[in-house]
């Protein structure tokens, strides 16, 4: 359903619309949800540079994608140490900017600074 949701969204307003990119974001955290790593993973690499070039590095939509994304890295059983690198430098990366623009106190600086404790717990244990 959010992957339909996604396509019409597209379809209607084009891929640089904010109804689209939100589309796209609950789609993926849908397809993060179901364990489908892979596909969340693809569609953010496809809509994350979108969402930073049309609405910035400091909105918090590009903030869920990143975070969003770093996860789709480190929850895969198959993540490589190089994905699981990736996930800790994204997720640093959106934690340090979300963190100046929101202020510590914000749910969703939350919500990434858990998900970067659990990838620098994965890439310990894959590095050990």
């Amino acid at each position: 359903m959010r992957g339909d949701a996604y396509s019409r969204w597209l379809r209607l307003k084009g891929e640089e619309h904010l109804y689209s990119l939100e589309a796209a974001n609950n789609y993926a955290t849908a397809l993060l949800k179901l364990e489908r790593f892979e596909e969340a993973k693809s569609l953010l690499e496809k809509t994350m540079p979108v969402a930073q070039r049309v609405l910035g590095a400091s909105d918090t939509l590009t903030f869920r994608m990143s975070g969003c994304y770093g996860q789709s890295l480190y929850s895969d059983d198959g993540a490589t140490l190089g994905d699981l690198r990736e996930a800790v430098e994204t997720l640093e990366d959106t934690e340090r900017t979300a963190r100046r623009v929101l202020g510590g106190a914000h749910p969703l600086v939350g919500q990434v600074e858990r998900a970067l404790r659990q990838a620098r717990a994965a890439f310990r244990t894959r590095d050990a």
